[in-house]
């Protein structure tokens, strides 16, 4: 088929002023170029390596903020282009939540799986993020704490992390919480 690329953030989530994170280019492709956009202007190009291109990110300003998308190029011509990956830079003014997983960090195939995002605030939703996975990130409603996969999978394995968020027309961040590895046996 023809080459696919996508982008996501590693950490996943919000960036504080001053913290760090790494824009990922993942492509399923041949030999080629990442090249990197921002606001639809073209920021930088890398080489692939292995299917993946990586630009880091230090010291994040609201300058970093915006729209970012990948485009893979190969002979000069570019052959497929990703989703737009909106990237904040925020303070953090909540407290950082806990990740949890039930039963366990391990399962096996076909089991209901819990993750519980736990915060010290009585108004706050909260996002689950699944490391290098490019769509948006689930979404976890302010009046449930959980978020349940009900038969998991092999494509379901990865590193978890979860982040909060509360109010509405002055929205307010808290940090990423801690990240569990869910292995699926």
């Amino acid at each position: 088929g023809a080459p696919t690329i996508s982008i996501f953030l590693k950490p996943p989530g919000v960036i504080p002023p001053g913290g760090s994170t790494t824009i990922c280019c993942s492509c399923q492709c041949a030999d080629g170029n990442a090249v990197l956009y921002k606001d639809g202007r073209r920021l930088r190009t890398r080489e692939l390596r292995d299917g993946r291109a990586e630009f880091p990110i230090s010291n994040a300003t609201q300058k970093d903020a915006g729209p970012y998308s990948c485009h893979y190029l190969a002979g000069g011509t570019v052959l497929a282009r990703s989703e737009t990956l909106e990237m904040t830079v925020t303070e953090f003014r909540l407290p950082r939540p806990v990740l949890s997983v039930l039963p366990a960090p391990e399962v096996a195939a076909g089991a209901r799986v819990t993750f519980r995002c736990t915060i010290t605030h009585p108004r706050a939703g909260c996002f689950l993020y699944l490391e290098g996975q490019d769509k948006a990130p689930d979404f976890i409603h302010k009046d449930q704490d959980d978020f349940n996969l009900p038969r998991v999978h092999k494509g379901n394995e990865g590193r978890y992390s979860c982040q909060c968020y509360s109010g509405a027309a002055l929205v307010e961040w808290s940090g990423v919480s801690n990240s569990l590895d869910l292995v699926v046996k």
